[in-house]
């Protein structure tokens, strides 16, 4: 049994000025174009397993954090367009060198005002010992790529 100090939850919210669909959509159909809005912060995602746009595919992220290149081979194990939520299990990368689980959740809603979209992130973790700290650099990292993300498609309408 795990101990509740390895196990970690880390959440924000990011409001942008585009609509939930299309943001949710990017995530969904075309995360190979999301170096196109961040080039600095991601520079690729590979196609390993089926299909762009179904659950289950699996998908390998290049990406620089904290100064270093880095990877992450990811299954997207829940796809939900209704409540336009997607769920990313890392299966091998760097972050797995540190963590013996670590899920993300990204769900997009409409804002009350019906002008753009709350993206809430979620980042599930089980670090692998107690000297691993939380990981909130990439949530910070997250909140960065969602505004770079924003900003392209703006220019896309």
């Amino acid at each position: 049994m795990a101990s509740s100090d390895l196990i970690g939850k880390l959440e924000t919210d990011v409001e942008i000025d585009i609509s939930p669909e299309k943001f949710h959509h990017m995530w969904c159909h075309r995360p190979h174009h999301v170096h196109h809005t961040s080039s600095e912060k991601v520079q690729g995602c590979d196609l390993h397993e089926g299909e762009f746009g179904t659950p289950g595919v699996v998908i390998c992220w290049r990406y620089v954090h904290d100064g270093k290149a880095k990877t992450a081979k990811q299954v997207v194990e829940v796809m939900d367009h209704e409540k336009k939520s997607i769920t990313f299990k890392m299966l091998e990368g760097d972050l797995m060198e540190e963590y013996k689980s670590f899920v993300i959740t990204i769900q997009t809603s409409p804002k009350s005002n019906g002008k753009g979209s709350i993206v809430h992130w979620t980042l599930d973790y089980e670090k692998l010992h107690e000297g691993i700290g939380h990981p909130e650099s990439l949530l910070q990292f997250f909140i960065e790529l969602t505004a770079d993300m924003a900003a392209h498609l703006r220019k896309e309408t």
